[in-house]
C-alpha cells in the first residue's frame, strides 16, 4: 500500500482537477449562454455566424478536448514540463481513437511515467544535453506512449467505456434512485474536497460518453448545502426556531447567489461551526436530491454551471423538483438536529494579548 501511495496516482489526479476544473466551468457557462441564445457550433468560418454561434461554439471545444487537458496536466504533474509534450500529443490519441475522458487520464499517466523512466535510463554525452528536453525526450517518450496507447490500452479502455455506458443504459427505476442518491452523498458531504474531486472524474468520463444524468448530480448535490441552508433560515422564522447567528445570517446573503452559481464555498463558514450536523444534512438532502434527479432523467449538457445549466436539459422541471427536494431535506435535517440560538448573539472570539518583547531580555552569549 505505502508504495501506491508512493507512486502517487491520487496526488497526480486531483492535481489534474485542479488544473483543468476552470476549464469546465467558463466552457460550461460559454456554452450555457450560446445555448439560450439559441447559438450553434460554427462548421465553416467563412459562411458567417451570429455572436451566440462564437458562445456555443468556444464551449464546445472547451469541453470536446477535455481528454488531451487531463492528459497534459497528469503528465506535467508527474514528470514537470517535459510531460507537456508527450501528454498532449498523446491525449490527442486517446481523443482520435474514442477513449474519452478516461482514455485521457489513462494517456497522461502513461505519458508522464514514460517520461521519468526515459529520464532515468537515457545518458547521452554532454553536448547533447541541451537537446534532452527539447528533442530527445518529447520524441522517444511520445513515440512509446502513443504505441502503447494503439496498440495495448486503447481497444480494452474502448471496451470497458462501452460496457459501462451500456449497463448504466438499461437500469432500472430503484436502481437509478441508488445511484443518484451514491452519487449525491459522495459529491455533497467533503464541499468540493477530494471526494467530490474522485466523483466529479468518474461522472464526467461518463458525461464524455454521452451520459449526462450522473453529473447532473453532481451539480445538484453541490448546491443543497446552500439552498438548504437558506431555506432552513426562512423555516426557521416561521416555526420560530432559529439556528443561525448574526454571522452566518449575513454569510447566508452571499452563500445563497454563489449556490446558483454552483459555488458550494460560501457556506463554509456555517458548515464549520458545526461541521458533523451539517455533513448529515447535506448528506441526507444530497441523496435524496441526487436519486430523484437520476429517477426522473434530469440531463445536463454541460458539466457545470449551476442554474444556469437548465436551458440546456430535456428535462428541467426534473432537475428543479430534485433540487427543491433535497434541498428542504437538508433544511428540515438541520432544523431538527440543531439548537435554537439567538440571531442577535455575536460569536465571541478570545483574542489572546501577545507578551511584550523587551529588547532588555536578549542576551548574547
Amino acid at each position: 500500500m505505502e508504495k501506491i501511495k508512493a507512486i502517487g496516482f491520487k496526488k497526480h489526479l486531483m492535481t489534474a482537477i485542479s488544473f483543468f476544473l476552470p476549464i469546465i466551468v467558463a466552457s460550461g457557462f460559454l456554452l450555457a449562454i450560446g445555448n439560450m441564445m439559441g447559438g450553434a457550433s460554427i462548421d465553416n468560418f467563412r459562411e458567417g455566424f451570429s455572436f451566440a454561434d462564437t458562445m456555443t461554439t468556444m464551449g464546445g471545444y472547451g469541453l470536446g478536448f477535455l481528454p488531451m487537458i487531463v492528459s497534459t496536466a497528469i503528465a506535467y504533474s508527474i514528470a514537470d514540463k517535459p510531460g507537456i509534450a508527450p501528454g498532449l500529443i498523446v491525449g490527442f490519441v486517446a481523443h482520435g481513437i474514442g477513449t474519452g475522458f478516461l482514455g485521457g487520464v489513462v494517456s497522461g499517466y502513461i505519458s508522464g511515467y514514460v517520461v521519468v523512466i526515459m529520464m532515468m535510463i537515457i545518458k547521452v554525452p554532454k553536448w547533447m544535453e541541451g537537446l534532452m528536453p527539447t528533442l530527445v525526450l518529447p520524441f522517444l517518450s511520445a513515440f512509446v506512449a502513443g504505441m502503447v496507447m494503439y496498440y495495448v490500452v486503447g481497444t480494452p479502455i474502448t471496451w470497458f467505456t462501452d460496457l459501462i455506458t451500456g449497463y448504466l443504459g438499461n437500469l432500472n427505476t430503484s436502481s437509478l434512485f441508488v445511484y443518484g442518491a451514491i452519487i449525491g452523498i459522495l459529491a455533497s458531504i467533503d464541499y468540493g474536497g477530494a471526494i467530490n474531486k474522485v466523483v466529479f472524474a468518474f461522472v464526467f468520463a461518463l458525461f464524455s460518453e454521452g451520459i449526462y444524468e450522473p453529473i447532473t448530480v453532481l451539480i445538484l448535490a453541490s448546491m443543497v448545502t446552500p439552498f438548504g441552508l437558506t431555506i432552513a433560515y426562512f423555516i426557521g422564522k416561521v416555526i420560530n426556531k432559529n439556528i443561525f447567528n448574526r454571522q452566518e445570517i449575513e454569510t447566508l446573503k452571499t452563500a445563497f447567489p454563489m449556490g446558483i452559481c454552483q459555488i458550494t464555498e460560501g457556506c463554509f463558514p456555517i458548515v464549520l461551526n458545526d461541521l458533523v450536523r451539517n455533513v448529515i444534512a447535506t448528506g441526507v438532502g444530497g441523496a435524496i436530491g441526487g436519486g430523484l434527479s437520476m429517477l426522473w432523467g434530469a440531463d445536463s449538457h454541460i458539466p457545470a454551471s449551476g442554474m444556469f445549466a437548465i436551458p440546456t436539459m430535456t428535462r428541467p422541471w426534473a432537475f428543479i423538483a430534485a433540487l427543491a427536494i433535497g434541498s428542504l431535506a437538508t433544511a428540515v435535517t438541520i432544523l431538527i438536529l440543531k439548537k435554537r440560538v439567538d440571531p442577535n448573539a455575536e460569536v465571541v472570539m478570545e483574542e489572546k494579548e501577545e507578551d511584550d518583547v523587551s529588547w532588555d531580555d536578549l542576551t548574547i552569549s
